[in-house]
């Protein structure tokens, strides 16, 4: 099949972050020393290659880049200098906004500007509604739930849920058609296997080999699994690392948006409560996982912290201070300071929505989908294609 050439991405693609594929000469160093390279997903050498030649369809449909979790090995060998582990991140950022059907991706990692501009006007207008909308403030005790009905957050979370999912998930529909490409390329179906309801297509592929491979996608993940394969200690490391902020944004995503109503309440839970517990393990998680993200990227410590864009920093900050400005109203609770209690709580809205609101679907969280289902969709792709 022929592809179309574009003499301007290599350019167009240094908005993203990547500054130096053009010095590589694809000798091949990069996929050799990859842990995670196979014959089947080659990379980073294949895709640098596409990038270099301007074809853009090619690399819209790579899973390659989100394979990639940036250990920094290929970057760290590269005879060259071109970075490319750098380049794979760069690619992650451009997959991203040619996935987004509305723009907004490519505007926050193209424009400073608008990345600021965004996370300051949706910060502005959390502010504001707490202005104009909040509740008594008791002054005789802390109440939360008084000030902010957690009735309320809880219908304004589910609102939220249901348009940044909307978001996401049509998204990741334009990945999934990208990843899965032609549907001819599969194997014909006889007319009986066609009527049955498990052999029904999508995109080409039996309905019943998703289903069966759908384990995949769960362990991904939850597990991050790929990433520990990348071997080496300090690597592993990293990997404890990732997963920590993983999970502990997980665990808070859920108590916050869905279960706001048991986690938000005026009485203080015990010590060894579950949703206290839980509150406790993510804090850590995101607040240890995050500090030493931010301390390798001032440090430069490794390879992987060198070159740091942005978007990443904006990631790293809101989400250190959403759980920083999370602990000190659990501090204000416990110490009976109502209206220091609810300034805190105000701010801590006004950091945590727009993390939300910009993060998730058009950011760095989109990550936490894409990989696990770019592993999948491969899974998926290789059962088809042997027609098992």
């Amino acid at each position: 099949m022929s592809s179309e050439v574009n003499p301007e991405l290599l350019l167009n693609l240094k908005e993203f972050g990547v500054e130096d594929a053009a010095t590589c000469f694809n000798c091949g160093n990069c996929t050799a020393v990859c842990s995670l390279s196979s014959e089947a997903t080659p990379f980073p050498r294949k895709v640098i290659r596409y990038l270099q030649l301007g074809l853009k369809d090619k690399l819209v449909a790579s899973p390659e880049p989100w394979l990639c979790y940036y250990c920094g090995d290929c970057s760290e060998t590269c005879p060259r200098q071109a970075n490319p582990g750098e380049v794979m991140m760069g690619l992650r950022r451009y997959l991203t906004s040619m996935y987004d059907w509305t723009g907004i991706s490519r505007l926050f990692y193209t424009s400073k500007v608008f990345e600021v501009t965004a996370i300051l006007l949706v910060a502005a207008l959390v502010g504001l509604g707490f202005y104009f909308f909040h509740g008594p403030m008791l002054t005789d005790r802390v109440a939360l739930n008084v000030f902010a009905p957690n009735t309320t957050i809880e219908i304004l979370d589910l609102i939220m849920l249901a348009v940044l999912s909307f978001f996401l998930l049509t998204n990741a529909y334009r990945m999934f058609k990208a990843v899965m490409g032609d549907p001819d390329q599969y194997p014909a179906l006889s007319f009986a296997e066609k009527q049955q309801v498990q052999n029904r297509l999508l995109r080409g592929v039996p309905l019943a080999i998703y289903i069966r491979e759908a384990k995949e996608f769960v362990l991904q993940f939850f597990t991050q699994k790929k990433f520990a394969a990348c071997g080496t200690r300090s690597q592993n490391i990293q990997w404890i690392n990732h997963l920590l902020i993983m999970t502990g944004y997980s665990i808070v995503f859920a108590l916050v948006v869905i279960g706001i109503r048991w986690f938000q309440r005026d009485e203080i839970y015990p010590l060894w409560h579950p949703i206290r517990v839980l509150g406790y393990y993510a804090t850590f998680a995101i607040l240890y996982g995050t500090t030493i993200a931010i301390w390798g990227r001032i440090k430069k410590s490794k390879t992987v912290y060198e070159h740091s864009h942005s978007s990443d920093w904006a990631f790293l900050i809101l989400l250190w201070l959403t759980t920083f400005t999370g602990i000190l109203i659990h501090v204000g609770r416990l110490l009976e300071l109502p209206l220091t209690t609810y300034a805190i709580y105000v701010i801590h809205m006004m950091i945590a929505v727009p993390m939300l609101v910009i993060e998730v679907p058009f950011a760095k969280w989109t990550h936490q989908l894409y990989r696990p289902l770019v592993l999948y969709l491969m899974k998926v792709k290789q059962r088809a294609l042997q027609g098992v």
